[in-house]
């Protein structure tokens, strides 16, 4: 992949570490885009839907060998989209709605160069046990759910404390599907 310069959309600092581990070229870029989206969509296609409007809304052009890749990652429990929490008691309201529970984290991936589009999204399935109100608070509190869809990171506190199984891809959960990514990455060099 020494042909791609890969140009990651994203102020997430959890994508931004899981595209350095792929060892290739990036930079990454930062701009705003509303991320409203029809609620009578399947999760699967709001997530890949908000991925491909990030990159349709990308404002550069797109230089011979650079890769822009989008992405949008939804929590989806009780036929309910959870995205970011916009304050800390709409996040204690998610934790207590994912507690206990099963629910399903969708990421939508666009990759676009100039001559070529992929988009689609990647399922996990995660099972929590419950933790108790006060447990909730410490983690609102005491890390930073503010930034994430349904106020969680697997790779914190409450997924250390609370996440007893998984199914599908760990980093899907964090944000990106990496080996999906790896994999579709491929075509744009041959």
């Amino acid at each position: 992949m020494e042909n791609i310069h890969l140009i990651l959309a994203s102020k997430s600092p959890r994508r931004q570490a899981l595209i350095a581990g792929l060892n290739i070229p990036y930079s990454i870029v930062s701009y705003e885009v509303a991320e409203d989206f029809d609620a009578a969509d399947m999760p699967a296609e709001i997530a890949r839907k908000l991925a491909l409007k990030k990159a349709l809304h990308y404002p550069n052009h797109l230089n011979e060998g650079e890769v822009l890749l989008t992405a949008d990652t939804i929590v989806f429990i009780n036929n309910k989209v959870l995205n970011k929490p916009q304050n800390e008691q709409e996040a204690f309201d998610m934790l207590k709605q994912i507690c206990g529970k099963t629910h399903s984290v969708y990421t939508g991936v666009c990759l676009k160069s100039i001559r070529q589009e992929l988009n689609f999204s990647e399922h996990s399935v995660v099972h929590c046990k419950n933790l108790s109100d006060e447990e909730i608070w410490y983690y609102i509190k005491n890390h930073q759910p503010m930034d994430k869809a349904g106020s969680y990171g697997i790779q914190d506190w409450f997924g250390y404390t609370s996440v007893e199984k998984i199914e599908g891809c760990y980093y899907n959960i964090m944000g990106l599907p990496l080996s999906k990514i790896y994999t579709a990455l491929k075509t744009f060099t041959s």
